[in-house]
């Protein structure tokens, strides 16, 4: 069920919901997450049966203030605090040691959890309410099936997950993609998912490099072995992730330009094409989608695209390679991934 223009008496249904151990949806300003109480492992456990997802595979918590991070973590690094007070609210995620006994399925049962505090504002506000019921903190995977693409909108939610679930509609997210990941449990900033947030806005204020640990990274581009052998597992790491029904193919412009000239239309074949270059091709075969030229703005619409594009029935989408710039790393992220998901 949707509310729509959730007032604060719904916000507090909401919140003492999660208090008795049940699921909400609610808004981020990245994608809708699938909330429950973190502390709760059985309404923890809920959320991995309804997305069906490993319950190795852990769940990022979100807090509503700087002050709960204490609560859950321990041995917080003076770096990260210094992450917390540049850029939460906001989205990022940090990996931090759990402290002993606390949301042990919400970590996948690792000594580490990840923490954020979103800045959407009826995130937060759910996030303070809930917090004075004694709920410190949700939970959230994306609200979708384990693995498929994630939703932007309260209806994506519904179309997926809705049967019996309370979802919050707070509009839709306007980034568009997931948080960037930084792991501060290994003494130093270590990048593990990208998101709109750059390494480089990060190390601007950490007067410091931040290592990279991305999983499909080339060999001389990735961090040290003994790093690798530890590197605790995260939200969105999977190397196929974020997959619409159609097969996905990312195509170079060149590439993407031989196909399209060379392809020799099949019976009941329907083709989605999302390029940045102006193209015009026949509406039979082909669906197109203009790729927006700026990458924030790609973000936005990314998981909303490939959505349209299964709801329209094609069989393949064809994807122009964005540009290989820093700008560009989390949307080139969720392209690779979904590619890979076939």
């Amino acid at each position: 069920m949707i509310i729509e223009h959730p007032s604060r008496a719904d916000l507090l249904q909401a919140a003492q919901s999660l208090k008795a151990g049940k699921l909400v949806a609610f808004p981020t300003e990245t994608v809708y997450g699938l909330g429950a109480d973190a502390e709760n492992d059985h309404a923890v456990e809920l959320v991995f049966k309804k997305k069906g997802r490993p319950n190795d595979h852990p769940l990022i918590v979100h807090i509503a203030d700087m002050h709960t991070a204490e609560h859950f973590a321990c041995n917080i690094p003076p770096f990260a605090n210094v992450l917390m007070k540049q850029f939460w609210p906001g989205a990022l995620t940090l990996i931090l040691q759990r402290q002993p006994g606390i949301a042990n399925a919400s970590s996948g049962h690792q000594s580490t959890i990840g923490l954020r505090i979103p800045s959407h504002p009826m995130a937060l506000e759910l996030l303070g309410i809930a917090k004075n019921l004694g709920v410190l903190g949700i939970a959230a995977p994306s609200a979708n099936r384990f693995g498929r693409v994630s939703p932007t909108q309260a209806v994506h939610v519904a179309e997926e997950l809705g049967e019996g679930l309370l979802i919050l509609n707070g509009g839709a997210s306007h980034i568009g993609i997931e948080s960037t990941i930084i792991d501060c449990s290994r003494g130093q900033p270590i990048l593990l998912r990208p998101g709109q947030l750059s390494s480089e806005s990060l190390e601007q204020v950490l007067h410091q490099s931040i290592a990279q640990e991305l999983i499909d990274e080339t060999p001389e581009n990735s961090s040290p072995k003994a790093l690798k052998a530890i590197t605790p597992k995260v939200s969105g790491r999977l190397l196929a992730h974020y997959a619409p029904q159609a097969k996905v193919l990312l195509l170079d412009c060149q590439a993407l330009e031989q196909r399209l000239s060379s392809y020799m239309p099949q019976p009941r074949a329907f083709i989605g094409v999302w390029s940045a270059s102006s193209l015009v091709l026949d509406s039979k075969t082909f669906l197109y989608q203009a790729m927006p030229q700026r990458a924030e703005v790609c973000a936005q619409v990314l998981f909303s695209t490939l959505r349209a594009f299964d709801k329209a029935g094609v069989q393949e989408i064809w994807i122009e390679q964005p540009p290989f710039a820093p700008d560009w790393l989390g949307v080139n992220d969720r392209l690779k991934r979904a590619s890979h998901a076939q």
